[in-house]
């Protein structure tokens, strides 16, 4: 079974299938890694952070799909596992094979990003990942991940995005509300980040339908004595 590690209940949703168990993380580091946890005391043999993500190189656009070659979160490096990755890379040849970084905060603001690019050399951001890899590495299974470019480098995201994100995954509508009350003029950009997410789970669903079938493809028994 694939623990799929998602930050939304949408992803959740759009990934679940035979033998693969979705834990979603909600934006919270500390309860993803217990969700994690339990999840792969059920009976999960491999993990795989899949979702939308945040870019940091400035040649990457709104739904680019990317693999991750590493984690990379502060002072930690996280290597995924080398032929589960190139499986799926073979599986989605468009797909940008790169580091990914790691936060546990979201990375809103194009300077931000800047500065995490050059911190890391990644060519992309999300909140799970690197809890994901941390996880997995901890318990000896093998780790991917395929993430989705939801918004580009150089774009800022409006402040009701800052406080969408509900512990369980889903948007949380009311502080959405409260932010748009507070700053209207954010709306357009807002209505913007909304249709560039949409371009990203085009993409995600997509992903999930070529891999449809194959994300157990590669043989277990390899996994079991490999899992660098």
């Amino acid at each position: 079974m694939i623990v799929a590690v998602t930050g939304l209940s949408r992803e959740a949703r759009l990934i679940a299938g035979p033998n693969i168990l979705p834990v979603v993380g909600g934006g919270h580091a500390p309860l993803l890694e217990r969700r994690l946890k339990d999840a792969l005391a059920k009976g999960g043999r491999r993990v795989l952070s899949i979702g939308i993500c945040g870019a940091l190189s400035p040649q990457l656009r709104v739904g680019d799909a990317i693999l991750a070659s590493e984690v990379i979160a502060g002072q930690e490096c996280f290597a995924t596992h080398g032929s589960w990755t190139r499986e799926l890379s073979a599986r989605l040849p468009d797909a940008v094979v790169a580091p990914l970084a790691g936060t546990d905060a979201m990375s809103t603001d194009r300077g931000s990003k800047a500065r995490l690019r050059a911190a890391t050399r990644a060519s992309a951001v999300d909140m799970e990942s690197h809890i994901a890899a941390r996880v997995a590495r901890v318990h000896g299974v093998p780790f991917a991940a395929l993430r989705v470019v939801s918004d580009a480098a150089h774009r800022t995201l409006p402040p009701a995005a800052h406080v969408a994100l509900h512990p369980s995954g889903r948007i949380d509508m009311a502080a959405v509300l409260r932010s748009l009350l507070r700053a209207p003029l954010q709306i357009p950009a807002l209505i913007r980040t909304a249709w560039e997410a949409e371009i990203a789970f085009a993409t995600l669903l997509r992903c999930r339908s070529v891999l449809d079938g194959g994300f157990a493809g590669a043989d277990l028994g390899q996994f079991a004595l490999d899992v660098g």
